[in-house]
């Protein structure tokens, strides 16, 4: 034991770690950082993939990915850590930067915990972003507390916070701050997530814009991927009884036989051209509500999906009808928009709202129901070394949740675009909400409700992977920092 005390206090003394006091102390404090310098052995031993000693940056984004972590990180973490700048990481350069990182940590740590009874509670998170000019509601302060809970006590230790944030190159309170307010905006093409709160310096200086850009991208590029699945759904929903015997290829096939290639991509311009929109006016609605009295979150993202689904309702009757058109049958947008308003009249743009309008209330209640169990279950059960899930398994996550809350209100969506793809042609029926669910059961039976779910089920994996990806490249082309 005296030759590895020795061992340690001359490591201490080389890193400059004070550990002067009692003998007792002295030998205590010396065991805990040699229990330290065990612990960080390990991390290096599993990042040292090719176990040559020395850890490179391909080796350290493959680390960070597998925790859940930006691997644009490990780039910061090299060029802070790497002393002799050979662009590798050896122990004691990993063990300097380790060492300096958890004192900024610990330093946090004791900020936040207020009561210094070594635990932080959903109430110290919310005083500690209020000293930062910062309100969230409790349910936010609770999503940021279970993503670090790993125990399930509701509160946060020192192993939890350092585990958590380790290899997450933050530095001050305000980094940590930044950190838990931004979230990934992931567009599946059926709903966009209200973006978070941005402090009055991010609206100023252009990130909220530059955010949201990255998100319209990622969601154009996802939805321009996945439009062929996206056409066969809304053909096989409007179609009903007369689709039976329509498969995936023989839809798809059918639709280039009858347009050609392009003919896949019918409405997709109009989908992709509402995205910005879209999200701008969610943005702005979320920004008015939450400013006035109401700050709770959820309510405020509700309404201001709302808003922003009453003012862009008319472009989703126009990309309904331009999916559904026959070859030559509108020339463009503006055509068939002046189409519809010369046979329809105005009240044409908002058919299928209702059903539109409820079938939100299930879908995002379902989906974040199902999401938050999962990961906390996942976090819980196998979560050893960190408290972050990773990017496969929020991707996992995202995609079951997404498909249960499909389920739950896929009824009214069929009912919606039904609605929407009613023309006002002779003798055919303009059937009300109640009157399309009565024709549908009538004619297809329960099943009908459910008809072209299949191309809808298939969309979300790819539509969400496009979308991840083509985000965090947006991200870090336009100067966004997670």
């Amino acid at each position: 034991m005296d030759l590895i005390i020795a061992d340690v206090t001359r490591y201490v003394t080389d890193t400059g770690i004070n550990i002067t006091g009692t003998e007792s102390l002295h030998r205590a404090r010396c065991t805990d950082i040699l229990q330290t310098r065990e612990r960080w052995a390990e991390l290096f031993d599993q990042l040292d993939l090719n176990k040559d000693g020395k850890v490179d940056i391909n080796e350290l984004r493959i680390g960070l990915a597998a925790r859940g972590l930006l691997r644009s990180d490990a780039e910061e973490i090299v060029r802070e850590s790497d002393t002799n700048h050979d662009g590798l990481l050896d122990f004691e350069e990993f063990s300097q930067y380790l060492w300096a990182h958890e004192k900024e940590l610990r330093l946090m740590f004791h900020t936040l915990d207020r009561n210094h009874d070594g635990r932080i509670d959903v109430g110290e998170i919310q005083q500690s972003l209020h000293n930062l000019g910062l309100e969230v509601s409790t349910e936010h302060a609770i999503k940021i507390l279970q993503s670090m809970d790993r125990d399930g006590t509701m509160t946060i230790n020192w192993n939890e916070w350092r585990d958590h944030f380790l290899f997450n190159p933050l530095h001050n309170m305000e980094g940590i701050a930044h950190y838990w307010k931004h979230s990934l905006m992931f567009d599946i093409g059926e709903h966009m997530t209200v973006p978070p709160e941005f402090s009055q310096q991010e609206r100023q200086s252009g990130v909220v814009w530059r955010q949201l850009v990255a998100g319209a991208m990622a969601g154009a590029v996802s939805r321009t991927g996945t439009a062929p699945l996206d056409r066969l759904k809304v053909f096989l929903q409007v179609h009903g009884s007369s689709s039976r015997g329509i498969n995936l290829w023989t839809g798809l096939r059918g639709m280039v036989q009858e347009g050609g290639v392009r003919a896949l991509w019918r409405g997709n311009g109009i989908n992709v051209l509402k995205i910005a929109p879209e999200s701008a006016i969610k943005f702005m609605a979320y920004e008015q509500v939450r400013e006035g009295d109401c700050t709770h979150l959820f309510i405020a993202g509700s309404l201001a999906g709302a808003t922003a689904q009453t003012i862009i309702y008319p472009m989703e009757v126009l990309k309904t009808r331009l999916t559904l058109r026959k070859t030559g049958q509108y020339s463009g947008i503006v055509d068939c928009a002046r189409q519809i308003l010369r046979k329809e009249g105005v009240r044409a743009f908002y058919r299928g709202y209702v059903p539109n309008t409820l079938g939100i209330i299930p879908y995002a209640g379902i989906d974040l129901a199902v999401y938050e169990t999962l990961k906390n279950a996942w976090l819980q059960r196998y979560s050893k070394g960190s408290a972050d899930p990773g990017v496969l398994v929020l991707l996992g996550c995202g995609t079951v949740s997404s498909t249960c809350g499909q389920l739950a209100s896929y009824p009214l969506a069929l009912i919606r675009t039904r609605m929407q793809a009613q023309a006002s042609t002779e003798g055919g029926p303009k059937l009300s909400m109640v009157g399309q669910f009565k024709h549908i059961i009538s004619h297809d039976g329960v099943p009908g409700l459910y008809r072209g779910i299949a191309p809808n089920f298939l969309k979300v994996i790819p539509a969400v992977s496009i979308s991840y990806v083509v985000y965090e490249h947006m991200k870090k082309a336009l100067g966004v920092k997670s």
